[in-house]
């Protein structure tokens, strides 16, 4: 049986654009090693949750991972709390968050405080461990201007609007039940928003950003309301121990709720400053130990939501020239290994945000199946062996490459 690589390239899917010639990031990028692989492998298009649903990071992830989403996905906020660490619980409640900037009117201004990348762990800490009403208040910084908060105590329930109004100019919204019993969970949420904004506008660390010109963190505006899954662990529903490889909260929530063991990667920023070198050594040493690795790339999504074609089509060459150095770092153990690049989902430069276009795949091994596609790319990988598949299946198609599927029947 061989091992097997999932590598994804975080929203690399996108459409033609202009100032590229009519050319994807991804055609137009220099892709040699995924040229390689998807000449003397299979390809195909891949609809990650299915036909015309734009996948979340969180149920894409799930899906990738072989579970389905439609059945599972019970709420973002639970995976971001695991990914940072938070001892997640039956009852509570959690939800992602952005340190973002408001005025006097509670008027959005920055949705991401200038995307702060420093001072936030001493905001966290006023947040973190208040009480209210019968409600204990967990919130820890992650990366740059994201945190995470959790609600622990009686009667709680997930079924809440969000404070974050997703727009700049809007004001912060009052989040409302979306049934009865979920009446004191708004109210809650509600009161930690206004007291966040209490807590943090005149904290030091906002004076000293306000000094230096930068927009102050002043409030925490909470979204994606959820609760702990519940999904059988990774190694009882593949047979196979798993690793991951990943520089972001929200997908290592997903890969730790699922039983993968993470790896530590020192410079793994979860942005284009990420160390791909770092992110190449932990994957091997995975390689190394587990059945199955998955290593998880964001900047691709980045810069499809920045709408800047260009710079995505640099990241994904530097993704690709450390793909060849993992492939080359592996030595004697390539003959063993499966190795499958593709993306957790489309986020098109001319979108600026997730949208429902399939995204490519390529699958490769030692002495398996290729199919004449000579380049890895949304236009040629249509014409590919693979086809068209649902993400909950890729898993099993690499299983079966592998040599690790079981026989149906006799």
């Amino acid at each position: 049986m061989r091992k097997i690589l999932l590598v994804i390239l975080d929203g690399m899917g996108d459409r033609p654009c202009p100032n590229l010639g009519g050319r994807t990031p991804l055609e137009s990028a220099a892709t040699p090693n995924m040229d390689r692989l998807a000449r003397e492998g299979m390809t195909g298009l891949m609809d990650v949750i299915a036909p015309g649903i734009a996948p979340g990071s969180d149920t894409a992830h799930l899906a990738l991972l072989g579970y389905d989403p439609l059945e599972v996905y019970t709420g973002r906020g639970a995976f971001e709390a695991a990914g940072t660490g938070v001892d997640i619980r039956r009852g509570d409640v959690a939800f992602r968050c952005n340190f973002g900037t408001v005025d006097g009117l509670m008027k959005v201004i920055d949705r991401r405080a200038g995307r702060i990348s420093s001072g936030t762990a001493e905001l966290a800490t006023v947040l973190n461990g208040m009480r209210i009403e019968d409600v204990e208040v967990i919130f820890k910084e992650a990366v740059e201007h994201r945190a995470v908060l959790v609600l622990r105590g009686p009667d709680l329930s997930s079924d809440v609007t969000d404070v974050d109004p997703h727009e700049v100019g809007a004001e912060v919204l009052s989040s409302t039940p979306l049934r009865p019993e979920a009446q004191k969970t708004a109210r809650i949420l509600n009161e930690f928003t206004r007291k966040s904004y209490e807590l943090l506008k005149d904290h030091e660390v906002n004076v000293r950003r306000m000094e230096e010109g930068k927009p102050p963190a002043n409030i925490a505006m909470a979204r994606g309301a959820g609760s702990p899954p519940d999904v059988p662990p990774f190694s009882e529903l593949h047979g196979m121990s798993g690793a991951a490889v990943v520089g972001i909260s929200l997908v290592e929530g997903v890969c730790r709720v699922s039983g993968l063991d993470i790896m530590d990667v020192p410079g793994a920023t979860g942005g284009l400053d990420t160390d791909l070198g770092q992110k190449v050594e932990a994957t091997i040493r995975a390689l190394g130990t587990h059945d199955f690795v998955l290593l998880h790339i964001k900047g691709t999504d980045i810069c499809g939501h920045d709408d800047s074609p260009e710079t995505k089509a640099d990241f994904i060459a530097k993704a690709d020239a450390a793909l060849g150095r993992l492939i080359e770092g592996l030595g004697d153990l390539e003959e063993d290994i499966v190795i499958c690049v593709t993306a957790d989902h489309s986020t098109p430069c001319c979108v600026m945000d997730h949208s429902a276009d399939p995204v490519p795949l390529l699958v490769w091994g030692k002495g398996l199946r290729h199919d004449g596609v000579e380049t890895f790319g949304e236009h040629a990988a249509a014409h590919g062996g693979l086809g068209k598949i649902r993400g909950k299946d890729l898993l099993n198609i690499l299983k079966g490459q592998a040599g690790r599927a079981e026989k149906y029947g006799a």
